[in-house]
């Protein structure tokens, strides 16, 4: 594999990251191997989560290769072998295709936690060209122009700041007439960490990894990556302006053109009740926030399916999101193992969602970390309509002092199962199906 630069290595970007191991496992070599794609995106997503440390090889073999519990790697080498042949690929592709890629990707021999570095070729400086001879009557010209566009960078100063001025006093004088109220106590108590005087909180939403329909805006390149599915095989589009318009349902993979509905809609909730108490909504993909910025600042993570839900937190009593069904490890008097969303018989629709909410500190344990995820989007949704109900929030407070050692303390670390119906893709109330104390 070519060289990577490591002395005075500038900083490589989390999207840069992500965008080289895309080309990576979209080049020949790896893009018709799911089992080696699933390989280097489980340990590339762990390494950018700042999971490194925990990724081995038993871990490999039971995410990657379900190998189960009881995998012994000294019996079965399958996650050696697998990364010798990765490594193969990744010298050959490097060699051949990512010759020119700026960022290179490389997994050390006998290690599972991918390194990136900036390509030495492409660090090369170019000479200096040599500064053309300026002619007198060019640099007179050229002092009246600079002496122009002086003058006319004064006058757009001065401008600029008797608008800024305008706009601050007008803003005062709106904020002077609008005073944010108060949560009531039933919504206080839990979302108290999140509001002011603390900065606002890092809400992250998530992106769905898709295959949308291609339109004649994409590019051929783009084109070129779908994937073909004959009309009359999808009756669930006749209704649609795509049907109609479209000539052929190519589909493309996407990361970035779709957000999914629950968590957006519940968002708004979440963004109308911090406006009531002054509190501003910070908002980011998921894709662009690395595991620093949730570790140093107060988050709330929407949505199942983004990297931070499933996998920051490994290790949490209780409840376990994976693999599209929620495991409950250690049930409780009439509490189910297993909870899987369920589907009308005869329409396939889906009628009832789970979601889990985790509250925990973060790694200073000086703010708070939010985790409001569902099975499906519709639970992701009903999560955080429940959690911004005041009488459903009255319920969870006295249940949670149930639990509580003393009667009287709300705990400040738990996890909550919920769930709701669902009735055409519309999810209902939510209700509170079993909680967790976390001692932590």
């Amino acid at each position: 594999m070519a060289s990577v630069h490591t002395s005075a290595v500038p900083h490589i970007s989390l999207f840069e990251k992500r965008e080289e191991l895309r080309r990576i496992l979209e080049s020949k070599y790896f893009s018709n191997s799911p089992k080696k794609t699933r390989f280097l995106e489980f340990v590339s997503e762990q390494a950018f989560l700042g999971n490194g440390d925990k990724l081995n090889e038993y871990l490999v073999g039971v995410e990657v290769y379900e190998r189960g519990v009881d995998f012994n790697p000294q019996r079965d080498p399958i996650v050696r072998v697998q990364a010798h042949e990765i490594r193969r690929l990744l010298k050959k592709y490097y060699e051949e295709d990512g010759k020119g890629s700026p960022i290179h990707m490389d997994l050390p021999s006998g290690h599972y936690v991918p390194i990136f570095g900036r390509n030495p070729q492409q660090d090369a400086v170019p000479e200096a060209l040599p500064t053309p001879a300026v002619a007198p009557e060019k640099r007179k010209s050229n002092r009246v122009l600079l002496a122009a566009t002086l003058i006319l960078g004064v006058l757009c100063v001065v401008l600029a700041s008797l608008l800024v001025a305008s706009n601050w006093a007008n803003r005062r004088s709106a904020q002077s007439r609008v005073q944010p109220s108060a949560l009531p106590d039933s919504l206080d108590w839990f979302w108290h960490p999140f509001l002011p005087p603390a900065e606002a909180p890092l809400i992250t939403i998530p992106n769905h990894p898709l295959l949308r329909a291609a339109h004649d805006g994409d590019s051929p390149q783009t084109l070129a990556r779908g994937h073909e599915i004959p009309k009359s095989s999808l009756p669930e589009f006749r209704d649609t302006i795509h049907f109609r318009e479209l000539k052929r349902f190519l589909f493309v993979p996407s990361l970035t053109d779709f957000t999914s509905v629950g968590e957006t809609l519940g968002l708004v909730n979440l963004c109308e009740m911090f406006s009531t108490v002054g509190q501003k909504c910070r908002v980011q993909q998921s894709r662009l926030v690395n595991l620093d910025e949730i570790k140093g600042d107060n988050a709330i993570l929407l949505g199942g399916n983004q990297a931070w839900s499933g996998r920051v937190f490994l290790n949490v009593e209780g409840f376990h999101f994976q693999s599209g069904i929620i495991l409950n490890r250690n049930p409780e008097a009439g509490e189910q193992a297993v909870y899987k969303p369920e589907f009308d018989s005869v329409t396939n629709q889906l009628t009832r969602d789970y979601a889990v909410v985790l509250m925990l500190p973060n790694e200073t344990r000086e703010r708070r970390v939010l985790l409001i995820y569902g099975i499906y989007t519709q639970g992701s949704q009903a999560a955080i309509e429940y959690l911004t109900n005041p009488e459903q929030m009255a319920e969870l407070r006295k249940e949670l002092l149930k639990r509580s050692p003393d009667h009287k303390t709300i705990p400040p670390n738990f996890q909550l199962l919920l769930t709701t119906t669902v009735e055409n893709s519309v999810p209902g109330k939510s209700s509170l199906v079993a909680l967790r104390i976390i001692s932590k």
